[in-house]
């Protein structure tokens, strides 16, 4: 696996402030919020609306302060202290508990898989694992897809994933990875074949193939 891009950092960090709106639209489409996108960017300026729930305008409302706290903060070490970190906006006022380790048995609707209980040791050990890996395209996909397989919070599991997998990409220019409405429908195939057999070849290929992008320019 290649990256696909070679930005500088300040230019994936322009690609991400410009694409903001999009990507929190696409995250709470694949969370299966009936949103559009005009009433994303309606809630993200402020202006209530009213068709939309609480918990709904407050998902999009977290994810707006997750991304600005990673986007502030683009040069903290990747570690579980900044995951947790990053659950603790995206999951605040909608879980148990948010930005701290489960510590009780869940099931994953619609799989067979049953994610274990979380070692904080166990945990720290494999993303230091995962982040040795040279390729920086292919470490944030491999560390996205074990946080979300791994169900290590009470809730938000796929928006952190994604967040901070997004953080190593834009933190080294190499894009934005982020799934488009029209490619939810494979993604979640992918992903209950992946959480029930642990086999990432499949859903590893889709994503670098369709859900990672950057910067274009003219030679």
């Amino acid at each position: 696996m290649k990256d696909k891009y070679h930005l500088t950092k300040e230019e994936n960090l322009f690609l991400a402030k410009k694409v903001l709106v999009a990507n929190i639209y696409n995250s709470v489409r694949l969370e299966g919020i009936n949103t559009t996108y005009p009433d994303t960017k309606t809630i993200l300026e402020g202006v209530n609306v009213p068709t939309l729930k609480l918990d709904e305008i407050n998902c999009i409302l977290n994810l707006r302060d997750a991304w600005n706290f990673t986007l502030t903060n683009i040069d903290l070490k990747v570690n579980l202290d900044f995951i947790c970190k990053i659950n603790s906006f995206v999951s605040r006022n909608e879980s148990l508990e948010w930005g701290v380790l489960r510590n009780g048995q869940v099931g994953i609707n619609g799989v067979d898989y049953i994610p274990s209980i979380p070692v904080k040791e166990e945990v720290s050990k494999k993303i230091e694992e995962i982040l040795s890996e040279d390729n920086v395209t292919k470490r944030s996909i491999y560390l996205m897809l074990y946080l979300m397989r791994s169900q290590i919070f009470w809730d938000g599991n796929k928006r952190t994933s994604m967040l901070v997998a997004n953080k190593i990409l834009i933190q080294n220019g190499c894009g934005i990875i982020s799934i488009k409405e029209e490619n939810i429908f494979e993604f979640n195939r992918l992903l209950t074949e992946y959480y029930n057999t642990g086999k990432s070849e499949k859903i590893v290929l889709f994503l670098y193939e369709k859900c990672i992008f950057g910067l274009e320019f003219n030679n």
